[in-house]
């Protein structure tokens, strides 16, 4: 109805300020090279909004598919042949996993070079409870990662959450990655796994344990789940490497689906 009040003086202009649901009106606009897009974040103005708002709507939804939109003004779309949907992975969504995890693991992607363009290290961290469910705890994947930044950043979260063993795919550099993390922390149980088969493959089945509702995120975890939300039988839509995808999967595959279920052993 806009365009309708457009039709007199010289240069007529029409304003919309919206959330950017993702409808087809919305999409036609940003798709039109004559709309000027202007965004703005919740954060911008947070000079002008009550400190308890604050705490109680940003603390809560930051980083979620809500809080991106409605915090953040960004445009949060589904790919219609990815694996996982976004009201999916809200739906697994805890503020917290239980105390009592039998194990927990980082899973590692290594990346086969640092250089320009080079893929990044997938380091994602994952639990098991009693129940049988598994827990999320946070993605730590790093762009750009030279061996010993990455060995690091996955050592430093292994010691963090008290890990019970880094699980890291050797296809790039075979015994040399398990020999950096050895020279990095020795003391650290190392799991090595190679994939023998495709990204989509290795991926179905964790994305049926998302279905049956037995895997949940612990807080907000955009850039992974940018990552699963637009993961297809051809991969990304940007052609790039899920690399945090990856590590995801590496980790509850070695969780759930290859009876790795012994309870922990806590170092004294």
């Amino acid at each position: 109805m806009i365009q309708f009040g457009l039709r007199l003086g010289h240069a007529p202009r029409g304003l919309v300020t919206t959330t950017p649901r993702p409808i087809p009106l919305l999409r036609r606009l940003l798709a039109d090279p004559t709309t000027v897009v202007s965004r703005s974040r919740t954060a911008d103005n947070a000079d002008n909004l009550a400190p308890s708002f604050l705490d109680a709507v940003v603390g809560r939804y930051a980083g979620t598919r809500l809080g991106r939109q409605e915090l953040d003004g960004e445009l949060i779309e589904d790919r219609a042949d990815a694996l996982w949907t976004r009201a999916a992975l809200e739906h697994t969504r805890v503020a917290r996993a239980p105390e009592d995890l039998r194990r927990i693991v980082v899973a590692v992607d290594p990346p086969a070079t640092s250089k320009a363009g080079a893929d990044a290290c997938g380091i994602v961290a994952t639990g098991l409870a009693p129940s049988g469910h598994a827990y999320v705890l946070a993605d730590a994947t790093l762009a750009r990662a030279t061996p010993e930044a990455w060995a690091a950043a996955a050592l430093a979260l292994y010691h963090r959450l008290d890990a019970d063993s880094l699980v890291v795919e050797v296809n790039q550099g075979g015994e040399m990655v398990t020999a950096v993390l050895g020279q990095v922390d020795a003391s650290v149980p190392v799991i090595p796994v190679r994939a023998t088969r495709g990204k989509y493959l290795r991926a179905e089945p964790v994305s049926v344990l998302y279905a049956q509702g037995r895997v949940h995120h612990v807080g907000a975890l955009p850039a992974l789940e940018d990552e699963l939300c637009d993961f297809g039988p051809d991969g990304l839509s940007s052609g790039a490497s899920p690399d945090r995808l990856d590590a995801l999967v590496w980790a509850l595959t070695h969780l759930m689906l290859r009876g790795s279920a012994e309870p922990r052993i806590r170092r004294l």
